[in-house]
């Protein structure tokens, strides 16, 4: 029996494929009692010893009841052992033969529960193949001295699969989590929010900060029966059922207002392309576009991602739309274990499963995001919208001064551990349970009631829980998610850029053949009178120039 074999989360960084090659765990170590058996006897041996007088055949007689009684339970321990072992990991492990860790098989879920009421044997730390790898800056490039992709350690992915955990990690206070479904929703407070994010007031908003064992918040998709459902950001039927039946890991991004380019994933494992689900939302003008461009058919399939075509957009800003998946996935894929968000602009370039090992199971995180490359403060990144444009500057100063007054302060060096108040949000990495869906939730709660800025409103949900209970997140450089993700341009500029190509280098010339030259040569006519001097001047220029000979007739 092996700890891999019951898919233990474990406080060690080592790699369970690779302890398993280094014999960190035993595969058939039974449960030693001759030894305890021989230490009885040995203390009969001295009682006996003391006590001659007692008499040989009291001894004769235990010795026998014991050694029987040894052999009984050898014989049972043997039978055990026996069948725990089909249940170990092979150490030469064959994708095709894979099975999800997250499914035990029926057969085998009374011998698990037999098996846990056994001590598992002690076993050595082995360290993580990656634990070594240094950690180190992007390299220096004179052409590029913008953000850069750095180097990344990541396991195979056969590894990262034995590193997937059998169960849930344990959610902090939090156990049971509720989401509010009103039909008739009336505002009591301006500028509190949508119809779709369901117009909480101030109070509710205040109260959902307040963790208890069981929540019920606003999340979204508050008209209708289910998510999807008459709430707006409407799909069709057949494909939440589709979409119910992703129960391990989701890849999911999403284009609105046609506005970026449909990236392909690349390098992902044929382990991953049967097993996990890529998902690409999209609205109507986006599906019009990728049916003529993109080769979109009836299958609703582009390469890897399944195309959704989204109806009753809630909200007109295309921005704002795109909220809804990225940070509500928990809601559109209900039996989801795992998820990674990419932005449509984003191309992943790294199997999903040695992302998840590497920013998640690896150091027992449940939700990863990197931070900004450069701002680490609310306050900078405010002002650094609004010196883009990105959004009204009147909503932001709004958005700032009520954080102000909650006890939102710059970033500063006493936030430690806590590296920065700003992500990157372009990618997001999370387990779906109940505390990682509610920060998710009460996120999107704040794009919903001010700007859909997420950047912003990011350090305050995040600050507000880990206040109370022990979470973290795991945000990592910006460098090491552009090893993973490579960004393209949006759409519309990368149409400006060809247009403006096509301005500054035009197409060349129909190429001109001699004979075509030669064809459009006038014939020459007979010059009558002095010919000129080869000496003479052109009179406008000054310069001195040869006349050609004349020639009669055609060339």
């Amino acid at each position: 029996m092996t700890a891999a074999s019951l898919g233990f989360r474990s406080g060690s960084n080592g790699s369970l494929h690779q302890q398993l090659q280094n014999g960190a765990f035993s595969a058939t170590q039974p449960i030693s009692l001759r030894r305890a058996s021989r230490s009885v006897s040995g203390r009969i041996y001295k009682f006996v010893g003391r006590r001659r007088k007692v008499g040989i055949l009291l001894m004769l007689m235990i010795s026998v009841t014991v050694l029987s009684f040894v052999s009984v339970i050898s014989r049972d321990e043997d039978s055990l052992v026996g069948s725990t072992t089909t249940l170990a990991y092979s150490e030469n492990l064959s994708m095709k033969s894979f099975k999800s860790p997250f499914i035990v098989p029926h057969e085998e879920s009374s011998v698990r529960q037999n098996i846990s009421l056994i001590s598992l044997p002690s076993r050595r730390t082995t360290p993580h193949p990656c634990e070594r790898f240094p950690v180190s800056s992007p390299p220096m490039d004179k052409r590029h001295t913008g953000p850069r992709p750095c180097p990344v350690c990541y396991i195979p992915v056969e590894q990262a699969l034995l590193c997937m955990p059998y169960s849930a990690f344990p959610s902090p206070v939090l156990k049971n989590l509720h989401y509010f479904s009103e039909d008739n929703l009336i505002s009591y407070q301006p500028k509190g929010g949508s119809n779709f994010g369901g117009l909480p007031s101030l109070q509710h908003r205040n109260e959902s900060f307040t963790i208890r064992e069981s929540m019920t918040v606003h999340c979204g998709f508050a008209n209708g029966r289910k998510p999807g459902q008459g709430t707006g950001f409407d799909i069709d039927d057949d494909i939440l059922l589709e979409m119910e039946e992703c129960h391990d890991v989701v890849v999911a991004s999403a284009i609105f207002g046609n506005y970026d380019l449909m990236q392909q994933p690349k390098n992902i494992s044929e382990y991953t392309k049967k097993n996990a689900c890529f998902y690409m939302f999209v609205d109507e003008k986006t599906e019009a576009y990728m049916r003529n461009s993109s080769g979109l058919d009836d299958s609703g399939k582009v390469g890897l991602w399944r195309v959704v075509m989204v109806q009753n957009l809630p909200y007109e800003d295309s921005r704002r739309n795109g909220k809804i998946p990225k940070l509500l996935l928990h809601r559109l894929f209900p039996n989801a274990r795992f998820s990674i968000w990419i932005d449509g602009k984003l191309q992943l370039v790294v199997d999903p499963y040695q992302i998840l090992e590497r920013f998640l199971w690896r150091r027992n995180h449940t939700f990863a995001i990197s931070r900004h490359y450069s701002r680490f403060d609310v306050f900078e990144e405010a002002e650094a919208n609004k010196a883009a444009g990105k959004y009204d500057n009147a909503s932001i100063d709004h958005q700032i001064e009520f954080y102000k007054k909650e006890g939102l302060t710059p970033y500063s060096l006493s936030k430690l551990p806590i590296t920065s108040d700003v992500p990157e949000g372009c990618v997001i990495i999370r387990e779906h349970m109940p505390i990682t869906n509610l920060f998710t939730c009460l996120w999107f709660n704040e794009v919903d009631r001010f700007t859909s800025r997420d950047q912003i409103s990011f350090s305050t949900v995040r600050d507000r829980i880990m206040s109370q209970v022990d979470w973290t997140i795991n945000m990592f450089m910006d460098c090491e998610r552009r090893n993973f993700v490579v960004q393209a341009y949006h759409r519309d500029l990368l149409e400006q850029r060809k247009a403006l190509a096509a301005m500054r280098h035009p197409p060349p010339a129909a190429a001109v053949t001699t004979q075509d030259k030669i064809a459009k040569v006038p014939p020459l006519k007979k010059l009558s009178g002095k010919t000129p001097s080869r000496r003479g001047r052109d009179k406008r220029s000054g310069s001195r120039r040869r006349h050609p000979r004349v020639i009669t007739g055609r060339l």
